[in-house]
């Protein structure tokens, strides 16, 4: 019922909506004689402020057209190469391509609420080195019911199959969430001596064992249990969109989760808003646009992936416990043997805290200490795990030394100077 009201209410406020996109127009007129008063500058910014607090925003763009591969400023052209009903795997072609040989690097996107776009910053980092690859995850919402059902068990599947079409000496990274499915399907890869398990794996900011330091996430999911969510945040998705009917954790529940977290962040970050639109400062106000423009935009998750991530990965520990099964077989991390290991963490975490990734390294056992390599970056949180400048200049060069340094079959592998970053 709640997300037919979300839609009645969303519909209700379409003529508002359309009355305010006037008024703004209306008001930064230049013709307008009073759009440069101070009058005129807060009626505008006024009118902006109630737009974009009522849209609904639409999935972005990753907009990548170049990229720099050692002095060269090369076109970049974003490519659909496997398609399937809750995933597009993404290629950034770049033309000329550095080489026909060039490492392969496949991206495991969230699938938490927020598009795939919320990496692009990873992507624009890792394209001068590497031939990028992206899941681009559908929203659940337009996917017809006669598709079926997605649960974690697919999540591992899609992996498995994405890493097999782009074949040997692939090396994959998971960012946050799908640390725990990516590291399935590469023990699955390994135990079965899949000759497509990636070189290296590359685990940042994931739930591996939300039982080290937990985070405010992390409890409240033992406080309320799988039962409470299932009976709270589940929904039917209404007509008239394309998956009517399905059920699913709808991402408008996703994102007012993320926003009450920081209720107080936000709350000033719009009230700057406010302020720069009122004083015409444009710079500030459009960087304002376009973080909010990203972090505004949410997907529907499926019920069952949604519900066994919270009772496996949250509540039961299921892998670390040793108790994680993919279509009834046990997934047993110790039997990975040819793929390298990297976790990188924030220090200032507080969506999966530190330790809770480098659990990997202990689960991995039957690794030696130079295919393994732990990473904990100061005065970083979530987000600079995976995007800002800190990332690009500190994060990124560690990961490509151990990409590169890992990028031969293991017994061509050049023992490494240390197992851990001097910075953990």
């Amino acid at each position: 019922m709640l997300y037919h009201l979300y839609e009645l209410n969303h519909a209700a406020l379409a003529p508002w909506r359309a009355m305010a996109d006037a008024g703004i127009s209306f008001w930064r007129n230049p013709a307008n004689p009073l759009a440069d008063t101070q009058m005129g500058r807060s009626l505008a910014a006024s009118l902006e402020m109630f737009e974009r607090t009522t849209r609904r925003y639409g999935k972005p763009e990753f907009g990548i057209t170049d990229t720099i591969t050692g002095d060269d400023l090369v076109a970049v052209e974003e490519t659909t190469v496997l398609t399937r009903p809750f995933c597009r795997l993404l290629n950034f072609r770049k033309s000329p391509a550095r080489s026909p040989s060039e490492h392969k690097l496949l991206i495991v996107a969230p699938m938490s609420g927020h598009y795939a776009t919320l990496l692009r910053g990873t992507v624009e980092s890792m394209l001068p080195h590497y031939d990028v690859y992206i899941t681009d995850w559908i929203d659940a919402r337009l996917v017809p019911s006669l598709e079926g059902g997605f649960d974690l068990d697919d999540y591992v599947d899609y992996v498995v199959d994405f890493l097999q079409f782009l074949g040997p000496g692939t090396s994959v990274m998971a960012v946050c969430q799908p640390s725990v499915p990516v590291l399935a399907a590469v023990a699955l890869m390994n135990a079965a001596q899949d000759p497509a398990s990636p070189r290296t794996m590359i685990l940042m900011g994931g739930p591996i064992d939300t039982r080290r330091n937990p985070t405010a996430v992390n409890r409240l999911a033992q406080e309320k249990g799988v039962e409470w969510f299932r009976n709270n945040v589940i929904m039917k998705v209404p007509p008239p969109h394309a998956g009517m009917f399905r059920e699913v954790y709808p991402g408008f529940l996703q994102l007012g989760g993320f926003m009450t977290m920081n209720l107080d962040r936000h709350l000033d970050a719009h009230r700057e808003l406010f302020w720069h639109l009122v004083e015409g400062d444009g710079d500030s106000a459009e960087k304002h646009r376009d973080f909010y423009d990203e972090y505004m935009s949410v997907m529907d998750l499926t019920a069952e992936f949604y519900l066994q991530t919270v009772e496996k990965v949250f509540v039961n520990h299921d892998l670390p416990n040793g108790t994680l099964t993919h279509r009834n077989a046990r997934v047993d991390p110790s039997r990975i043997t040819r793929t390298a290991l990297m976790t990188i963490e924030g220090e200032r975490d507080d969506i999966s805290g530190v330790g809770q990734t480098e659990a990997a390294q202990d689960l991995c056992s039957s690794l030696s200490a130079d295919m393994k390599l732990h990473h904990l970056q100061p005065g970083v949180g979530h987000y600079g795990v995976f995007n800002g400048s800190r990332f690009r200049k500190e994060i990124v060069p560690r990961i490509v030394e151990f990409v590169n340094r890992n990028a031969d079959d293991p017994a061509a592998r050049k023992p490494a100077r240390q197992g851990r970053s001097p910075a953990a």
